[in-house]
This record gives C-alpha cells, sequence and structure tokens, in this order.
C-alpha cells in the first residue's frame, strides 16, 4: 500500500490496538495449548499404550487432553469476537468518515464521479478493509507465529524430519508470493468493474420512467450484460488463476507428509526414534498445514484490502474545495445585501468561461430576476451565493463579506434555495421539508406549504409523515416542485435563490404561489431565474445576462424599451410557454 494509504489506515485502526493485541495474545495462547495436544499423543502413545505397567496414567492424559481441547475452543471463540468487534469498530468509523467527506466534498467533485463507483467504495471496498482488519492482519501474526513455534517443536523431535518437511514447503512461499502479485491487477479490474455495473444499476433504476417511456429496456439489458460480462471475465481470471496455483498448496503439504512417514518410519524401524514421536511430528505437519492452505487466502485478500485501499484514498485525498477557510466567521445577522464584483468561473474540466467579469450588486430586500437565453449562465450565477460553486476570478459578497470568508453552515442557514429540477428523498414529507432542522416550528411548516400552495399534503394518507418515495416519484412533477419551494421558504431565510421553481405547475397554481410569494418576499432579498414572463412580476429589477455577461439591468419596462435581446429571449420564452 502507499505509504500516505497505510498511514490513513493505522489512523482508524490505532484506537483498537489494545482490542487486536488481546487477539493476538489469546490466539498465542490458544496455539500454546494446540501443540501440548501431539506432546500428550506421545506420551500416551509411548506410555500407557506401549507399556502396560503405565496403565493408571492414561485416564489422567486424557484428561488433560480434554482440558487443552476446551480451553482452546473457548479462547478461539473470545478471540473470534474480539477480532470481530474491533474490525467491526474500523468498518464503522471508515464508513461514517467516508460519507461525511463525501458531504464535504464540492459539487465539482460530485459531477465528475459515477455514483456507482462511490457506491462499491463505500460498500465493497470498506468491507474488504474490515476483512484485512479482523482477519488478513491478525492472521498473518498469528500464523507466523504459529509456523515457526511448531518448526522449533519439530526441531526439538526430529532435526531430520524438520529439515525435510522445511524443503517441502518452502515452494508454497514462492507459489504464494507469485499469486499475490497477479492478483494484484485482476483485484483492481474486478472491483473498478463492480462500481460501473453499480452505476448502470442504480441509473437504470432512478430512471425506469425515462425507459419505459422511450422502449428503451432491450438497450438497458444489453448494456448490463455486457459489462456484466466483462466482470465475468475479470472474475474467470481469478478463478482460473487460483485453479492453476492452489493444487500446490495441497500437492506440498501431502508431500511433506509421505516424506515424513518415509523417513519417520525407517527412523522408528531402526529404534532412532519412538512411534509417539513419530505420532507426534505427524499432527505437527497436520498443524502446518493450515497455515500454508491460509496463506493463499491472506495474502490475496490482502492485495484485494490493498486495492480496496487505494480506491478508497482516491476519494479521501480530494480535498474540498467549498470549505470554511482559515479566520472565516459566522454569520449571525444578515442583512441581505449582496455584490458581485468582477467575477469569472467555469466548471472544473471546462476549457470555456460561463461567467465573464459580471458586476452586479442587489440591495437588501429587492427582487432581482435573471433572465436571457439558454446556457448564458443564469443558473450557475445564482449557485454563486450559497457558495455552491466557487468563483475562479472576482468576488461575491453579503453585506460586504466575501462569502468565502464566512462559515459554510452559517451563510447557508440564511439562504434558501429551490431548484428546476426538485430533489425530494424517500423519506416523510416533514423530513423533506425541515431537512434535519429541529428550530421549525409546526407553524412555519404550515406557512411554508400555504406560500408554496402544497396544502396537498393534508389529503396524503399520512399527512406530514407520509414517505414519498426514492427521489419523491410518488409524487406529481408539480407537487415536488411545490414542497421543494415550501423547503426554502421555509423558516424565512433572509436571502431566496428560486432557479425557475414554478415551471411544472399549471398556470391557476403559478398565479397563486405567485401572489403568495409576493408577501413572502417582503423584506427578503431574492434572486430568481426566469423562464415565465409571468414570474418577471414578482421581481423590482431584471438583469439580462448573454454569452455570462450582463449587459443589461433595469426594470422589466425599461428593459422592454430599451434592449431588443431582452424582447427577443421573453418573446422566444412565451412562445415555447404557450406550447
Amino acid at each position: 500500500m502507499r505509504s500516505h494509504a497505510l498511514l490513513r489506515l493505522r489512523s482508524y485502526v490505532k484506537p483498537h490496538a489494545k482490542a487486536l493485541v488481546l487477539a493476538i495474545a489469546l490466539a498465542f495462547v490458544e496455539i500454546y495449548f494446540e501443540t501440548r495436544i501431539p506432546d500428550i499423543t506421545r506420551k500416551v502413545i509411548d506410555g500407557p499404550i506401549r507399556h502396560e505397567s503405565q496403565r493408571g496414567r492414561l485416564l489422567p492424559l486424557i484428561g488433560l487432553l480434554t482440558l487443552f481441547g476446551v480451553l482452546e475452543v473457548i479462547l478461539a471463540y473470545r478471540r473470534r469476537k474480539v477480532l470481530s468487534n474491533a474490525a467491526l469498530r474500523v468498518e464503522t468509523d471508515v464508513r461514517n468518515d467516508l460519507y461525511a467527506h463525501l458531504q464535504r466534498l464540492h459539487i465539482g467533485f460530485h459531477d465528475g464521479w459515477q455514483s456507482g463507483q462511490l457506491l462499491s467504495r463505500c460498500m465493497q471496498d470498506i468491507n474488504s478493509l474490515r476483512r484485512f482488519v479482523g482477519f488478513c492482519l491478525p492472521f498473518l501474526v498469528i500464523l507466523s507465529f504459529q509456523f515457526v513455534y511448531t518448526f522449533v517443536l519439530m526441531f526439538k523431535l526430529s532435526p531430520v524430519l524438520a529439515f525435510v518437511a522445511a524443503v517441502g514447503i518452502l515452494p508454497v512461499g514462492w507459489i504464494s508470493y507469485t499469486m499475490s502479485r497477479q492478483y494484484r491487477v485482476i483485484a483492481r479490474r474486478i472491483q473498478d468493474q463492480q462500481g460501473d455495473l453499480g452505476t448502470i444499476i442504480e441509473e437504470s433504476a432512478t430512471g425506469i420512467r425515462i425507459i419505459k417511456a422511450f422502449g428503451r429496456a432491450p438497450l438497458m439489458r444489453k448494456k448490463f450484460r455486457l459489462q456484466a460480462e466483462k466482470l465475468r471475465e475479470s472474475s474467470l481470471g481469478w478463478v482460473r488463476l487460483m485453479a492453476r496455483l492452489w493444487p500446490m498448496f495441497d500437492v506440498f503439504p501431502n508431500l511433506v507428509l509421505g516424506a515424513v512417514l518415509i523417513v519417520g518410519g525407517r527412523a522408528v524401524i531402526r529404534g532412532d526414534m519412538s512411534l509417539g514421536s513419530l505420532w507426534a511430528f505427524i499432527l505437527y505437519v497436520q498443524m502446518l498445514i493450515w497455515p500454508v492452505d491460509a496463506l493463499g487466502w491472506i495474502l490475496a485478500m490482502t492485495e484485494e484490502s490493498r486495492t480496496s485501499t487505494e480506491r478508497l484514498m482516491e476519494v479521501f485525498d480530494t480535498q474540498p474545495q467549498i470549505a470554511d477557510r482559515p479566520g472565516a466567521v459566522e454569520l449571525v445577522n444578515c442583512e441581505g445585501r449582496i455584490a458581485m464584483n468582477d467575477v469569472w468561473f467555469r466548471y472544473e474540466g471546462g476549457t470555456d468561461w460561463v461567467l465573464r467579469g459580471v458586476n452586479l450588486e442587489i440591495a437588501p430586500g429587492e427582487t432581482l430576476a435573471l433572465v436571457g437565453k439558454t446556457g448564458c449562465g443564469k443558473s450557475t450565477l445564482a449557485m454563486l451565493i450559497p457558495r455552491l460553486y466557487d468563483v475562479d476570478k472576482g468576488t461575491v459578497t453579503l453585506d460586504g463579506r466575501d462569502v468565502s470568508s464566512i462559515t459554510v453552515g452559517s451563510l447557508r442557514s440564511h439562504v434558501g434555495v429551490a431548484f428546476e429540477d426538485p430533489i425530494l428523498f424517500s423519506a416523510s414529507v416533514r423530513e423533506n421539508l425541515v431537512m434535519g432542522r429541529l428550530d421549525v416550528s409546526d407553524h412555519q411548516i404550515t406557512l411554508a406549504l400555504e406560500t408554496a400552495q402544497a396544502s396537498f399534503v393534508n389529503e396524503l394518507p399520512y399527512g406530514l409523515d407520509t414517505r414519498v418515495g426514492e427521489q419523491g416519484h410518488t409524487l406529481s412533477g408539480g407537487q415536488r416542485q411545490r414542497l421543494a419551494l415550501a423547503r426554502a421558504v421555509l423558516g424565512g431565510p433572509r436571502v431566496l435563490v428560486l432557479d425557475d421553481p414554478l415551471s411544472s405547475v399549471d398556470v391557476h397554481t403559478e398565479a397563486l404561489i405567485e401572489t403568495a410569494l409576493e408577501t413572502v418576499l417582503e423584506g427578503t432579498t431574492a434572486i430568481l431565474v426566469v423562464h415565465r414572463p409571468s414570474t418577471l412580476a414578482l421581481a423590482d429589477r431584471v438583469a439580462l445576462l448573454d454569452e455570462g455577461r450582463i449587459v443589461a439591468v433595469g426594470t422589466h419596462h425599461e428593459l422592454m424599451e430599451s434592449e431588443p435581446l431582452y424582447r427577443a429571449v421573453l418573446s422566444q420564452e412565451a412562445e415555447e410557454y404557450s406550447t
């Protein structure tokens, strides 16, 4: 693993180091009792079984065998419990931190990442990390100790047989090393392809209406099948690798066992070794088979964990671009004065400027409408106020402060936002409205619903406690948009950013909402991204954008008289709206 990945992993493991050490210590004691069993067996064979005069020792030795076996079981249970708890805590910590980090990352990051790739990192990769912490890491230590300690006992019984066993088992180390190097490449490919497949599944689920409406189910099935076949072929590559190398893990220990029987049997016949000692040695060889067999799995899982950690670090290493800067202050009282000074902006990875030298001032309590052709930068300009994006050049200020000098949390607590494409979560209506805000009263919720003409929620089966389903698809487009508008105005924010919030409602509802909004907008600074000419009635002034520049600012009547582009844009939008 890369050094910084190891440091990150160590930071998660360190709080649970005591539990891991305890589990390893329990394993060492367990190994001691386990390795005592062959020695007691040797004493039984060479004593009571061989010599009738020692028959009285049989029951005590069998009792000792039983005791050690019971102690071994108890220690194994305790060890597994301690390891599992520690590994699950590490998994929980990593998953919580990853999710929190994803929430802190800027929108540009999420725009560029497939949701399936993020989901696979949150699920499969973290599960792989848990297996490394709970199995691979401690067992590398435990099995190494068991291997060395068992060999020492074998050497004490017979140096010659110990040498024979060592020569037979050494090739397994080379096989394991070869397998791990090849599996590293395969594991990364499989994990990436799992993310791609997850993206297809997620998009198919969220876009099922589009798929059905356009009759694209066969196309999506084909796309899914092709990606699944890629994943299948990569997985079969792992199977073929294991099929070539795994039999060696069984062949060499059995060859060792055969060689021990031949050499040891001859030693017993010559009288150089007792039968009990040979049997004990064979039991020790059997004890080595498990570490040898497990070595392949451990190395494979270690490589998988390595690629998983690297994939997780690709997310953790991405620094939030929208974050509290050093010296950022809390915005306690917001007057609502907004200014943009020579603002330039382009999207991450883009080459063309979306906004070019924008200068704009909005007085407290003023409602400004943004008008322009599609793609002129209206929505982008509005999203700069709550810092959903940061400017590349220039400044955006609120009450004379650069918004980047205000803590993100306090800034957004004073800014309400409603998007053109309303997003609702698979939760109740109430949870979607308050979004975790504990200071909102039922009276405020009622006022917000009345403003957005969303009183239809009272007719739902459980009222505000009705779950709206994933992305709110159990509601109509207009209902979702009205709930999103109610969420934006809830609590009376000092600044409102409304990105065409009435695009999905009918004409009658639009008129009712505009009438209610007139009251809400009194004393509130508002920026309206306008596509419907009728919404301009809410605005005190209008800013006309063209190719990322503000070409004119004035009242609706002033621009109608002086700006041909303004008349053309409204004429086009009115024509589109009427159709």
